[in-house]
């Protein structure tokens, strides 16, 4: 009885965006979260130090040198009660971002995480290595070189949502907009706020770290965005007998081209947005994803690539599980993998 009570709360409080009732109430049969992956680093010859940690506190003899854990990633899942998915999902964020991209948008409305949530999948989503509740590891002694950091303008001029350099104004009035752009406006200054320092070299970490959730969740889909293009079809390469289907939007990176041959039996659906073509550096990046499809098709596998403007979805940004039209853009995809025999 207890456990009912809880599930129903669960699904009241799931139910709800910006304390408005919306759609019917979720069932579930569990959520929760776990930390996976990871190693134990030994750290010597820093000096010891006394700390204060609390104004007008007793100071602490502070010793950095021992054992640390690092190179964990976090992860958070829903269960459905009516499962349709015939395996789990698992949503993989793209650099300087973690799991809140598939949460709520950045103006309050439902996510992707929600929408297939409600479609019958049960969800995995995680913040990767060094990224949000990931926690961090000392750098460079763990992690070489330094974090890097966005402006406020970096994402508006870099994502498509602006128009390109010197677009982006501290005045939202001010802020010049691709024409037609499905990028909540009024939800721009909140989106910067989910922004996250990330690092340029902990690829492999973040890498050993999705494959260990992929031997503890899988068999699996799993949908990559940006810079996780290049982890999912690695990982799918490392373990090809447990990912059941790969849906990448907007890769920034591809797997390995000697090694296209191990994902023939997995197909791939690659999704991109609008304005690509009036982009600095997008043309070359989506002829890196299409060429990598194109060579894993040539060793006979299955990719489908959607350009979303060509079947009449337009105005979309690189981060389309936040435009307006984020639910629109997310029933191709389950429409997709519908056609691929995935739900039940």
């Amino acid at each position: 009885m207890l456990l009912r009570s809880l599930a129903a709360a669960a699904a009241l409080l799931l139910s709800s965006t910006s304390g408005v009732l919306a759609e019917e109430p979720l069932a579930l049969r569990g959520m929760g979260s776990f930390h996976v992956g990871g190693k134990l680093v030994e750290i010597s010859g820093r000096p010891v130090k006394d700390v204060v940690f609390t104004p007008g506190g007793t100071p602490a003899r502070v010793d950095p040198n021992g054992t640390y854990q690092t190179g964990q990633m976090y992860v958070q899942y829903f269960l459905p009660q009516n499962e349709r998915g015939s395996v789990p999902l698992l949503l993989w964020h793209g650099g300087g971002m973690t799991g809140v991209n598939y949460e709520s948008t950045p103006d309050g409305r439902q996510g992707w995480l929600e929408f297939f949530l409600r479609k019958g999948w049960a969800v995995y989503n995680s913040d990767a290595v060094e990224r949000g509740r990931a926690g961090w590891a000392m750098y460079p002694d763990v992690i070489p070189g330094e974090p890097v950091f966005l402006t406020t303008a970096n994402p508006f001029e870099r994502f498509r949502i602006g128009q390109g350099a010197n677009s982006y104004n501290a005045d939202p009035a001010k802020r010049r907009y691709l024409p037609g752009s499905q990028f909540p406006a009024e939800g721009y200054d909140n989106f910067v706020k989910q922004i996250v320092p990330r690092w340029t070299s902990t690829d492999q970490m973040i890498i050993d770290a999705y494959i260990a959730e992929v031997d503890r969740v899988c068999p699996c889909v799993i949908s990559f965005h940006s810079q996780s293009g290049q982890f999912g079809f690695k990982v799918a390469q490392a373990r090809p007998d447990k990912v059941k289907a790969l849906i990448a939007v907007e890769p920034a990176g591809i797997g390995d081209p000697a090694a296209v041959a191990v994902l023939k039996g997995i197909p791939v659906l690659m999704v991109f947005g609008d304005y690509i073509e009036q982009d600095a550096r997008w043309p070359a990046i989506r002829k890196t994803a299409t060429d990598f499809g194109d060579n894993i098709k040539a060793a006979g596998g299955s990719v489908d690539v959607v350009n979303l403007p060509t079947i009449g979805i337009k105005g979309n940004s690189h981060m389309m599980m936040m435009d307006k039209n984020n639910l629109e853009v997310a029933q191709v995809i389950q429409d997709w993998l519908t056609k691929k025999g995935l739900t039940k």
